[in-house]
């Protein structure tokens, strides 16, 4: 057990020493990136909360949509305080804020109270990740541009805001962060899923810097009147 430690140890240092050499490697390496730091809201004019287009699905994941187009009315897994997972908790309506330390870029939703680690150390993605509402993320940087690579979703999450539209566990997802200027921050998210998507998906967000905000406290189910049965149908309660 302590031969283990001793080469586990090992191994996390030469990648320390690697990651270091990378940019955003070292707190001085990270001030000579674009500064996407600090909050940011989505803006609702380009952008905003409708992509440009639809995804294209295949006819197995089309069938799937229709059918719950059909079928009775159903609420939002969110009403019950589900988090809508990626790609959809970077086009939420509330704030975001961006973290620069070395070796990995944070960003933290306030919807939902999200948190998503980016590892800019020169990692790759786990042979066999765990599924999870927002998957793995590593990224690089391709000039001034940060490349986010996600992989590793559960299956319980939309392949956007609607929840009829689904995907698999081999969506993958490619973000790029660009500051247009300092005030303004587009990210482009192309999403990839061979058995839900008939073609890959691109849509652009654009993101206002606001330097005078914090981040504020989102306890979903604090007075929380909607919600959704086990078979997905709306319910509200307007008791006091």
């Amino acid at each position: 057990m302590y031969r283990w430690g001793l080469i586990a140890l090992a191994v996390a240092q030469c990648m320390a020493a690697d990651a270091s050499k990378l940019p955003g490697g070292t707190w001085a390496s990270i001030q000579t990136l674009p500064d996407m730091s600090g909050v940011w809201e989505m803006t609702f004019g380009r952008g905003g909360f409708a992509p440009p287009q639809q995804p294209s699905l295949t006819p197995k994941y089309a069938a799937m949509l229709k059918a719950f187009q059909d079928g009775p009315p159903q609420e939002s897994p969110m009403a019950n305080c589900v988090p809508p997972g990626m790609p959809g908790v970077m086009g939420q309506p509330y704030p975001i804020e961006i973290l620069f330390t070395p070796g990995m870029v944070t960003v933290i939703a306030e919807a939902f109270m999200q948190v998503r680690h980016v590892y800019t150390d020169g990692r790759d993605h786990p042979d066999d990740p765990d599924l999870t509402f927002n998957g793995h993320s590593i990224g690089h940087w391709d000039g001034d541009t940060l490349v986010v690579d996600s992989v590793g979703f559960t299956k319980d999450t939309p392949l956007g805001m609607n929840m009829g539209t689904r995907h698999s566990e081999k969506m993958h997802i490619v973000e790029r962060f660009h500051l247009k200027d300092p005030k303004t921050l587009e990210i482009t998210t192309a999403i990839d899923d061979p058995e839900a998507l008939a073609k890959p998906y691109t849509r652009t967000i654009t993101y206002a810097r606001h330097s005078d905000w914090t981040l504020a406290e989102y306890i979903c189910q604090q007075n929380n009147r909607n919600s959704a049965d086990a078979n997905g149908k709306a319910g509200i309660n307007l008791k006091h």
